[in-house]
């Protein structure tokens, strides 16, 4: 199973008054990660794929720590977890070589910008999303609400 790696850079403004990244800008590094992974790492030149657009329906995030501003950029792994008819899954970790800051999941519906509705996910799509697909238990960490025995989220 293949990772996508996307280098983020942290921004002087996506700073909270406590020196924190914002919990929202977090949803913003997912963002750029996962453009950055369905379009430019799309298929074929001239290709169709993920072209016609997605929505996001669902955002599923655990902050595991807080991560303060610094020049150097963050590591955003990005993977697929699950791939259905009209819809996939991708898990994310934002990192550096320490430790892990974020772990967190987005299910994104391809859509028919045309039709203004979703859309099936087309074979060279699903056969692109496939080369990124871990469906391992613990794939996408407490992300995907996998919890300790005593309730905590999973580290």
């Amino acid at each position: 199973m293949a990772r996508h790696i996307y280098q983020c850079p942290l921004r002087w403004s996506d700073m909270d008054a406590f020196g924190h990244v914002n919990n929202v800008v977090f949803l913003r590094y997912l963002e750029e990660a996962r453009i950055d992974f369905m379009f430019r790492l799309a298929p074929g030149d001239g290709s169709p794929s993920f072209s016609g657009g997605s929505v996001v329906a669902r955002h599923e995030i655990d902050y595991v720590r807080p991560l303060v501003h610094r020049h150097a950029p963050v590591t955003i792994e990005s993977w697929v977890t699950k791939i259905g008819a009209a819809s996939l899954t991708i898990a994310y970790e934002i990192k550096d070589a320490e430790q892990v800051y974020v772990r967190a999941a987005t299910v994104v519906v391809p859509f028919d910008l045309e039709a203004q509705r979703p859309r099936r996910i087309s074979a060279e799509e699903r056969s692109f999303l496939q080369e990124y697909v871990d469906d391992s238990a613990d794939s996408a960490g407490s992300a995907d609400g996998t919890r300790s025995r005593s309730g905590a989220l999973a580290a």
